[in-house]
């Protein structure tokens, strides 16, 4: 194919994926398999990869993120970001009506959902996506269009005949199925889960990667429109022109919008989300009420920080107070002891409760919790509802304290906080059950060794049947044993578990890293880990500062993968799994250097890079005969620092007189 075909391949593919993203996630009416899908962005791939220069910023190919973002520009805002005036009281929002019509006369409102997400600002030039923009302090923000360009709701050319300038401000949110995924994941890895969805999506659009980025599945909605030359006087026909030129914007037959001639309109609409709320499937946390006419708008103007047409009415966040019947203790799988309440049943935000979240001795302790107590449970932005308050005046004569136990409740050894931790851990990692059963469920799991047939009940059965105590036990298990069991246990589905445990011996050490459950290291700091060290053997004998030394790895990483080597245990089960068969080492890592160049040299990577990963880095210095450490000595010869360099290593440089290089002198030092 030559570049004239190219380009018109590139062309026609281009708009055949951004017409299926839109299917898919606009209008929720896809037409081809995801398979085909796929196909399609992976002959664009190649092309762009065959023929550079016909890759655009704007290919659908960036939806799955780019290269990593040093830092954020400030950009100011063409058009002042203004915010809303909130009120939780609807006698308000009538005095606002009436304050308008007093100096407009009788007016058309338009009513809109508020979401509860991040303002961003979307530039286009001649169709084309350019800018994605936060609100900031209003007058100006932060420049995140890398970010931006993989939420798939938001175009990356406009479709029709939109102004050859114009900005699209919306909202971007997390839904909650996909909050609730990223959360199962951190279980999963043994990290802090998230608090709510929106903390999640203003944390996710300020992430370096826009790889991470692309996979945390985030929305828009497109509720405002600013340009010279506005389609209509009308800011609801302008929303739904949006819609034709291919933004998500709010759906009037789904009651997401809707226009009012009066007060009794706009209360008719937020006494409707006012129950309707509990069934989106995005947080939402009040009602939008605009003046339509722009003409009017105009008339109306605006105060400093928020305009005189427009009030925003927010929902209180529904709580309801019920009986404390208990708390219950429960053990994950690195230890954390979580505690959760037990509580009378009560309805709120269209579910029944039962259990609200504690958190930690912390938060019993503030609350001072007694059991009897009349408590106030929250369900607003959380997934999780939570206990806010306690109504005192309802405590029950005699009620005793809630203690957070000094011992684990399963298996009864002392517990342990360390220093910055705000959970206790059970540190009998090898004898408390929930722990072992747990950590074998994470080992099983689809994203480590992706053993079928091994769920949560079937593991359970297999530890009270004393077949399993760890990890390692797994591969000594036969069909004789798994039948032995009796009912529930055929020829069939014992012969799919022992195909299965075989199967995962092929398993690539990035997984099996994964799959041990070492503390706070999770699926992608475990690729990482496994593709700069190599080999397992190398991981055990590594220092804290030689562990700092790779990506994506701090000091709280290196101390707990210290800690897990350290344990005899564990050392012991490495072992087991080994003589298994299991893959311990890269299988792609290279066979010696390619060359000696950097033969004698030692380096220290710091930073982030333009046109390198520190990976990326490290692998190249060892692949032409250097070597990489983890902290500036005085056998280091230079210091390959990028964007963010620690202070710290910068000060230690400058002290040992040690030479510190840029990515652009250390590509030349190579190509020598």
């Amino acid at each position: 194919m030559d570049h004239g075909q190219a380009a018109t391949r590139v062309r026609e593919l281009s708009e055949q994926l951004e017409r299926h993203n839109h299917l898919y996630y606009v209008e929720a009416t896809p037409v081809i398999s995801d398979q085909e899908f796929d196909f399609l962005m992976k002959e664009l791939e190649a092309l762009e990869k065959q023929f550079p220069d016909l890759a655009s910023p704007n290919s659908p190919t960036q939806r799955v993120g780019g290269d990593i973002t040093k830092n954020f520009p400030t950009v100011a805002h063409r058009w002042p970001m203004l915010s809303l005036d909130n009120s939780y009281s609807r006698e308000e929002v009538a005095d606002f009506v009436r304050r308008v019509e007093k100096e407009a006369g009788p007016v058309r409102f338009v009513m809109e959902l508020k979401y509860d997400g991040v303002a961003i600002s979307l530039t286009y030039h001649h169709g084309e996506l350019v800018r994605g923009v936060t609100r900031g302090d209003g007058e100006q923000g932060e420049d995140i269009t890398a970010n931006v360009r993989t939420v798939r709701t938001i175009p990356l050319r406009l479709r029709g005949n939109p102004p050859a300038e114009l900005e699209a401000r919306g909202e971007i949110l997390m839904g909650f199925k996909e909050f609730e995924k990223l959360n199962a994941q951190r279980d999963e890895e043994g990290e802090e889960r998230f608090a709510n969805p929106r903390n999640t999506s203003a944390g996710t659009l300020k992430l370096q990667d826009p790889k991470v980025v692309a996979k945390r599945g985030l929305q828009n909605y497109i509720y405002d429109l600013y340009t010279g030359e506005m389609p209509f006087r009308s800011h609801f026909e302008n929303i739904r022109q949006c819609g034709e030129w291919g933004f998500r914007t709010p759906d009037p037959t789904k009651r997401f919008i809707a226009r009012a001639d009066g007060i009794e309109d706009i209360m008719a609409f937020i006494n409707y989300w006012d129950q309707a709320r509990h069934h989106l499937p995005i947080a939402m946390d009040g009602v939008v009420i605009k003046v339509d006419d722009l003409s009017v708008r105009e008339e109306l103007g605006l105060r400093a920080k928020s305009p005189r047409w427009a009030i925003a009415y927010k929902f209180p966040a529904e709580n309801k107070a019920t009986r404390l019947n208990g708390v219950e203790f429960n053990v994950g799988r690195t230890g954390a002891i979580t505690p959760v309440a037990l509580l009378e049943p009560v309805e709120l935000a269209g579910t029944t409760v039962k259990r609200a979240s504690i958190h930690n001795a912390d938060q019993i302790a503030k609350l001072d919790l007694h059991l009897g107590d009349m408590v106030l449970v929250e369900k607003g932005g959380e997934i999780i509802p939570k206990i806010t308050g306690v109504d005192l005046a309802q405590r029950p004569a005699g009620a005793a304290p809630v203690r957070y136990p000094a011992n684990c409740p399963e298996c009864g050894t002392p517990l342990v906080r360390d220093e910055g931790e705000a959970q206790h851990y059970c540190p009998n990692e090898h004898g408390c059950p929930p722990q072992i059963t747990r950590r074998i469920e994470h080992f099983v799991g689809r994203k480590a060794m992706d053993i079928g047939g091994l769920g949560g009940e079937t593991v359970e059965a297999l530890y009270q049947a004393k077949l399993i105590r760890n990890v390692a036990d797994l591969y000594d298990l036969t069909q004789e044993q798994l039948l032995a069991l009796g009912k529930g246990w055929g020829e069939r589905s014992t012969q799919l578990i022992i195909e299965g445990i075989a199967a995962s011996r092929s398993v690539p050490f990035e997984r099996v890293l994964f799959a041990l459950g070492i503390r706070h290291v999770g699926e992608t700091v475990a690729k990482k880990i496994a593709r700069s060290v190599g080999s397992i053997d190398r991981l055990e004998g590594m220092s804290q500062e030689e562990l700092t030394g790779i990506g994506e790895v701090g000091e709280v990483i290196a101390a707990s993968i210290r800690d897990f080597f350290a344990a005899e245990g564990n050392r012991q089960i490495v072992a087991r799994l080994r003589q298994a068969g299991l893959v311990f080492e890269v299988g792609t890592a290279p066979e010696g250097p390619r060359s000696e160049r950097l033969k004698g040299m030692s380096f220290v990577v710091s930073g982030v890079f333009k046109n390198f990963t520190r990976d990326g880095i490290k692998e190249t210095i060892e692949a032409n005969g250097g070597k990489v450490g983890g902290s500036i000595s005085r056998k280091t010869s230079f210091v390959v620092a990028g964007a963010d360099m620690g202070p710290a290593k910068k000060a230690k440089a400058d002290e040992l007189g040690v030479k510190v290089i840029d990515e652009e002198e250390f590509a030349r030092m190579i190509e020598a």
